[in-house]
């Protein structure tokens, strides 16, 4: 696949024409006349119920208590030793920190 962006060239009047003509006469798809047009509701409104049962929440949902972003400074040994035992090593650390008897 190319990675290049290929602009299109613009239609002629005569492709333009063709591509409406051939819009026009879809049986499937025919256009909405300025009656229909002032009867349209927005979807929320024309079917509350599906509208509500298809919105979904947008981004992570809210937790009890959030953690707080640091920086800390740590040996590279010690890091290395946590990253060797796969995925979620930072909340190991966390846990080690938890656990300690300060």
């Amino acid at each position: 696949m190319s990675k290049t962006l290929k602009i299109a060239k613009p239609l002629s009047n005569a492709e333009e024409a063709r591509i409406q003509q051939m819009i026009a006469a879809d049986p499937d798809a025919p256009e909405a006349t300025d009656a229909e047009l002032a009867q349209a509701r927005p979807f929320a409104d024309a079917f509350p119920a599906l509208a509500e049962s298809i919105k979904r929440a947008r981004g992570r949902p809210p937790v009890a208590s959030p953690r707080q972003h640091v920086s800390l400074r740590l040996d590279a040994d010690v890091i290395a030793k946590f990253k060797a035992t796969g995925k979620g090593w930072q909340t190991r650390i966390n846990d080690v920190l938890k656990d300690a008897k300060l």
